[in-house]
């Protein structure tokens, strides 16, 4: 008899990150289906899915830091995964702007790209991010060496920062949420510089 092939409990967990990462975008469509999402539904889809894909890539960039606190390497397993979705909802929340806002009119959507300053940064985000999530791939990694592979996806940090920045420069007025993201990317940043020292005095001593 063929051997069977278990799942081991790294790829289990990869497997729960990757369905529930799912759950949120299935239960806006849902709501889109049946009328929930109030009077101004496009505004809160586009709403949803920004803050969807800052939480993703907020969660990815967490992998490092929970990895070199707890000493477990399998959280770098999951960083993959909750990077691609960032991208994924992201992409839903351009798809949105342009379909619905926008009525799937190019020159109405570059215009208003063109006029307003929010849109010119959650652009250049999106754009940045294209380049990470197709090197996201093992055969990627293999090709462009793992120095570069890093080299390139430090600009993850920037695409968070653009759209945190996006995000402050869309509200009018209850800046908070987008502060709290701020305040969280700054520690993030600041884990991740220190991580770097603390590695460079390992090797130097």
């Amino acid at each position: 008899m063929p051997a069977r092939h278990s799942m081991n409990p790294l790829q289990f967990y990869r497997m729960l990150v990757i369905l529930n990462g799912a759950i949120p975008g299935f239960m806006l469509a849902w709501d889109a289906t049946q009328g929930r999402l109030g009077a101004n539904s496009v505004n809160q889809a586009l709403h949803v899915t920004g803050i969807l894909s800052l939480v993703f890539l907020f969660f990815s960039l967490l992998m490092t830091p929970l990895r070199w606190a707890t000493g477990w390497s399998g959280w770098i397993a999951f960083r993959r995964a909750l990077g691609l979705y960032g991208f994924f909802y992201s992409l839903v929340h351009l798809a949105i702007y342009v379909g619905f806002d926008r009525a799937l009119n190019l020159a109405s959507t570059l215009h208003e790209i063109w006029t307003r300053t929010f849109l010119q940064v959650g652009t250049a985000a999106l754009i940045l991010m294209v380049p990470l999530a197709v090197t996201s791939t093992n055969s990627m990694i293999r090709r462009l060496g793992q120095k570069q592979w890093r080299l390139l996806h430090r600009a993850a940090y920037l695409v968070a920062a653009l759209g945190v920045l996006h995000y402050f420069l869309l509200v009018k007025s209850d800046v908070r949420l987008p502060l709290a993201f701020a305040a969280v990317l700054i520690v993030l940043l600041g884990i991740r510089a220190a991580g770097r020292v603390l590695s460079t005095e390992r090797f130097t001593k």
